[in-house]
Parts: structure tokens; sequence; C-alpha cells
């Protein structure tokens, strides 16, 4: 698997400076946490969910939620799970999983998010050889004290069957909302996360329970940095469990749950002259119509705040959220010079435009060189608008 291979090689070749670097299912779970990308959800009760997971992987698309929890009714669990099951021993007829070919046999990563622990056992059960295309589970309203029966499961699953599966807790649920459980619930996590960690991918935020905890629901025009409540929780998230100091875990980025405008009450959020300098205002106007620029200003507040990746729920959403995770040539530029450094220090910056200082901005440099292994970095000159044309879906 390779982010970006969808995209034709001379065309990858303007575009990267380095390019991105093949991955599997079987990396380290670092690499493959900045790897998810754009996580894409589906129901699990899609009649053509096999074919689905396979003209995603086409698109770009590499990690996938097949969903029995909220995206499904409480009287469609049965049939769900069957259909999830019979789908996936369907694709695995045909698909070898995270081979790294170019041929549609390729799948992406593939994790169940389940609603109780004793289905993560019964469905690897049921799936028989199948189960190998499964890298693991989303755990839903994770607390510590509910968490730890999934990954008992979990780790049961693992021991019988000699599989690699691993786990992303979902933060979501109201005593990680409310103000006087969340920093004692969130310290609970942490400790029974880190009895757990080589099982651990990521953690996900589920900011749509955490704004119906106070009956909210963003509008297309505003991120999920503008709703306050929703805001704070994520900032006490990322400042327990996404720590640079070797205790924390990537943090994903919250879904983006709009996929066609209605009426606007805010200007575009997309600046104009970056899409006028690569003639691409069709581009531009495309993402407007398309609520996308209340994505890409989303993702951008993401990495900001110590965000990787991110949870969507339509295929048109992964080419923004993947050319926003490629590495700029300056960013690498900074990040190299900071990394060479030995004994701390100052310095100007290759574009003598900023300052570097090797060891407070250290920890961020290590983690930029981690997205340009799996995301590559940009040639000089090349921008986000080039990147997400030419991801975008032909």
């Amino acid at each position: 698997m390779r982010h970006f291979d969808h995209i034709d090689a001379a065309r990858r070749k303007h575009l990267f400076y380095r390019h991105p670097r093949p991955f599997d299912r079987h990396d380290d779970p670092a690499v493959l946490a900045v790897a998810l990308g754009a996580t894409l959800y589906s129901p699990a009760t899609r009649p053509a969910l096999a074919d689905d997971v396979l003209r995603a992987a086409r698109r770009g698309v590499m990690s996938m939620v097949l969903c029995l929890e909220d995206a499904i009714g409480d009287d469609e669990v049965e049939s769900a799970e069957a259909n999830l099951v019979a789908q996936l021993r369907s694709l695995h007829g045909a698909a070898r999983p995270g081979s790294g070919g170019s041929g549609a046999a390729d799948v992406p990563l593939l994790f169940v998010r389940v609603r109780d622990p004793r289905q993560i056992g019964d469905l690897i059960g049921r799936l028989g050889d199948a189960a190998a295309l499964v890298s693991g589970f989303v755990l839903p309203k994770f607390t510590a004290a509910g968490g730890g029966a999934f990954l008992d499961a979990l780790e049961e699953a693992v021991d019988r069957t000699g599989l690699r599966l691993l786990a992303m807790p979902v933060i979501e649920s109201p005593a990680a909302v409310y103000a006087e459980s969340r920093s004692e619930m969130l310290h609970e996590v942490a400790r029974l996360l880190a009895k757990h960690r080589p099982r651990i991918l990521a953690v996900r935020i589920g900011a749509t329970d955490m704004s119906a905890a106070y009956g909210l629901r963003r509008p297309p025009d505003l991120t999920i940095y503008d709703i306050q409540p929703v805001a704070g929780v994520i900032c006490d998230v990322v400042n327990v469990l996404g720590r640079a100091d070797g205790t924390g875990y990537v943090v994903t980025g919250p879904v983006w749950e709009y996929f066609s405008a209605g009426e606007r009450m805010f200007k575009p959020q997309l600046r104009q002259s970056p899409f006028d300098a690569q003639r691409a205002a069709p581009l531009r106007q495309r993402l407007i119509t398309s609520d996308l620029d209340g994505l890409i200003r989303e993702v951008h507040l993401d990495k900001a705040n110590g965000l990787i990746g991110k949870t969507v729920i339509h295929p048109s959403h992964v080419a923004a959220v993947h050319a926003l995770s490629v590495v700029t040539h300056e960013e690498y530029c900074d990040a190299a010079d900071i990394l060479g450094v030995t004994g701390g220090g100052a310095m100007a910056s290759s574009y003598a435009n900023k300052m570097n200082e090797a060891k407070p901005h250290r920890a961020w440099a290590q983690r930029l060189m981690l997205r340009a292994r799996v995301f590559g970095v940009a040639a000089e000159g090349v921008t986000f608008v080039e990147l997400l044309e030419a991801a975008g879906p032909r």
C-alpha cells in the first residue's frame, strides 16, 4: 500500500520531492497510525460492501471502518453482522490484504466498529480465513470502566487465532464530555491503555456524540473548534492522551459529516489567490459547492492542535485530507535542519522566514518526518491546490 499510488507516475514525479513510502498492515503501529489518513466509515449493512471497499481503494482510501454501531439501527445488528461476514468472505476470495500491488485485489486497512465486546471474538470466528482482512476494531463510547472488556476480548481473539489485531478506542462518552468527570476519566483511560499499549493503534474522537451531550450540531460553515464546549474536550484529550513524551498516542481528527451544500451564511473559507495561481478556479468552486472548504479549514486546525488523520463519511473528502497531509518542502527543510543539530541552539530556517530551535522543535520535527515517510514531501513550489487536483476523482 502507498498513498497517492492512484495518481499517474509521471505526475507523481512532478509533485513530490520525496515520494511516499509503501507500508502494509504488519508495519509498526506508529507508522500505521499516521498512514490511516482519511478513514472512511461505512455501515456494515451496505449490500455491495465488498465492491464499496474495492472502489474506495481505487480512489486512494487507505483505511475504512465497517460500522456495526451508530451507523445502523438497533434492529439491524444481526443482519448487519451476517452481511459483514458474507461480504468479507467474498472480498477475501479476490483480495490480498495490504499487499501493495496496483490491481483491484488490494484493499485498505479494514476495522470493524463493534457495539459489544462479545462481537469481537464472535466475528473473528465466523469470518474464518477472511479474518486476515481485519486489521482491528474500533471501540465506541470508550471509558476505563467499560473499555477493559473490549480490550480483553481483543487479546483473547489474538491469543486464539494468532492474528495481529489492533484497537482504536473512541473518546465520546458523557463522562469524557462533562467537566466534573472529564479529567479523572481521561487519566483512568490513559492508565488502561498503557496496559495494552502494543494493541493501541490510535485514539479517535467522537465529536458527534460529544456535541449530542449538549444538544448541539455544528453547521457546515463552522469547524468543530468553533463549538467551544466540544473544542475544550478535544483540548483535554490531546493533553492527556496525545502527549509527545512517549506516553501518548496518535489522536485522529473528528468526523466531517457534510458532503453537499445548502444555503451558506458565511463567506467561503478558501482564499482565491492560491487557486488563481494554479489556474484552478473551477476546483475552488467545486470545493465550495460541496462544503469542502469547511473540511479543509478543519483539517488545518486538526493539524495545528496535534491531531493526525480524520474520520470521513464520503469518498469526496479523502483527497482533501490526504493532500493536506503531505509535508511541504519548507516544513521538511525545517525538520531536517532541526534534527541535524546536536546540543541545542537556534538557527534561521532554510527559507529565511522563521527561527528554528533544536530542542523545543525536536518533537515536532520527529512527528513531521514520520508523516513525510507515509505521505511524502511536496516538491519545492508545489502547493496543496496541485496535490488536491491530482488526488481527486478522475
